[in-house]
């Protein structure tokens, strides 16, 4: 019993402390949800004032702004007042002046018509006059003027003599220290090197046990190399130095630049030698390109054929009275275009014709004729300009003298010419005569090639074993000989060598 009375006391007690937790925790949450709601009112009134706060700042800012609005008005109106006023007093002052103008064009026809009224007037009294005059003379106008003009002149004959004379004669005197200063200033301008060529050169080896690779076994290598590549080697006592001997110049630098890459290389044998020789060929001829394309640059010619100028650049291995043709070019285009530039001439065209009259030189001896007419020929294949043509084709007076350029690219000529050393006639003729050996032996049939060594004092002869036999071979090298007596002048005696070598190759496989 005590025991449910204790459980009946603890359940109650129990439901008494939940009814009252409830009851408290309902107390305490109304509480809250007034609080929040005067919170809330609380902000919506903060709310409205700062709205309407800024509502009358907004109105406030509108009206000082609507007032400037209105005062940039009202000044701008003052200032459209101003400019119509101005303009409309302009408008009267114009207005007035067109008046003032009308006038003055009125009073002006006005006086123009009284001018011409007394114009013609004066002619009808000059008309009258001259009238009179004839009447009272006898003689018309124009028999007046020829009778004062003769008598003048038979008065002054003399001194108009004697002043024509004395005129001209200044006049020549001018033009001629004229001449002479345009000349004089254009060879001071232009201080080029006259140093001429020399028929040798020299390559430098490294020991002298070099030589005897040169020379080889019982001369072999020696033959070979003067064969190929058509000139002497001079293999003397000279320490450090093999001499190349040749007239042509490219010649000359072909076995220059063979040799020289044969000591390099080491191996000296016949067939090393004609490898080596075919090749510098084709590096002399990359050579001739460049040299042709630097003169055409140094002298401002443009627009030229690149065949051309490849023909240009062979002229730098090609001399003329011991004078570098090439260099002799590029000097005549240099005072070609300072002589055009004093006369008032065609500065480019003086300047290419100056530069190219002389290109026939570098085929005069595989084509036919005068250097002039392969020259012309040369330029009217390639299309040069016919202008250039005329300049060049008069500088040795073979054709005649069509334009001014024409005789600035001949006294250009004499001038680098005729500088003190520029040339050697004795030279020039020495290497004629070469090359007429040269052809002699080249124009019979079977030869192969022909070169003139040892000065002039033997020429070597070249032919080909399947067209000339041995017994063939002597009776060509006695034809030569005699043709050359008939043909040449020499002294002492010239030693004709005919070589004729028979290679037989085959190819295992």
């Amino acid at each position: 019993m005590d025991v449910i009375m204790v459980i009946a006391v603890g359940v109650g007690g129990g439901i008494f402390g939940l009814i009252a937790g409830y009851v408290i925790r309902y107390a305490q949450t109304a509480g809250k949800r007034g609080s929040v709601e005067l919170e809330v009112k609380q902000i919506l009134l903060s709310g409205k004032e700062e709205a309407q706060k800024i509502i009358q700042e907004s109105e406030k800012k509108a009206e000082r702004h609507a007032g400037e609005l209105r005062a940039q008005e009202k000044e701008k109106e003052r200032e459209w007042k101003k400019t119509e006023e101005r303009l409309v007093k302009k408008e009267e002052l114009l207005d007035k002046r067109q008046g003032d103008i009308d006038k003055e064009v009125e009073n002006i026809k006005g006086k123009a018509e009284e001018v011409r009224t007394i114009k013609g007037e004066v002619e009808e009294r000059k008309h009258a006059v001259e009238v009179e005059l004839e009447r009272v003379a006898g003689l018309s106008e124009e028999e007046a003027k020829q009778a004062l003009v003769k008598k003048i002149e038979e008065r002054f004959e003399e001194d108009f003599r004697v002043r024509l004379q004395k005129l001209e004669r200044e006049g020549v005197e001018r033009l001629d220290r004229r001449a002479k200063d345009i000349l004089s200033t254009s060879i001071q301008r232009l201080a080029a090197s006259t140093a001429g060529d020399i028929m040798t050169t020299s390559v430098t080896i490294p020991n002298d046990e070099i030589k005897g690779k040169i020379i080889g076994k019982e001369g072999r290598n020696i033959r070979t190399f003067e064969r190929v590549a058509g000139v002497e080697l001079i293999v003397d006592d000279t320490p450090g130095t093999i001499v190349i001997s040749g007239f042509d110049p490219v010649r000359r630098q072909i076995a220059r630049v063979a040799l020289e890459n044969l000591i390099l290389d080491g191996r000296i044998q016949p067939s090393k030698i004609e490898e080596t020789v075919e090749k510098a060929k084709t590096d002399i001829n990359k050579i001739i390109k460049e040299k042709g394309e630097q003169a055409c640059y140094e002298c401002g010619v443009i627009n030229m054929d690149p065949r051309l100028i490849s023909i240009l650049g062979r002229l730098y291995f090609r001399t003329s009275y011991g004078q570098n043709v090439l260099q002799h070019s590029i000097e005549m285009a240099h005072i070609s275009a300072m002589l055009a530039e004093e006369l008032g001439a065609d500065i480019p065209i003086a300047r290419a014709g100056a530069l190219f009259h002389d290109i026939g030189k570098a085929l005069d001896h595989e084509v036919q004729g005068t250097h002039v007419e392969i020259g012309r020929r040369i330029l009217q294949k390639f299309g040069a300009d016919e202008r250039i043509v005329k300049a060049m084709q008069s500088h040795h007076e073979e054709y005649p003298y069509e334009t001014i350029e024409s005789i600035i690219v001949q006294t250009a000529d004499a001038i680098s010419g005729g500088r003190p050393g520029a040339r050697r006639e004795s030279v020039e003729n020495y290497i004629k005569k070469l090359e007429d050996l040269e052809r002699i032996a080249s124009s019979r049939a079977g030869v192969e090639k022909a070169y003139a060594l040892q000065a002039g004092r033997e020429v070597r002869v070249f032919v080909t074993p399947q067209a000339i036999g041995d017994l063939e071979a002597h009776a060509l090298a006695r034809d030569i000989a005699m043709q050359i007596e008939q043909e040449l002048k020499y002294p002492g005696e010239i030693k004709i060598t005919v070589i004729r070598e028979m290679r037989c190759i085959e190819y295992a496989r």
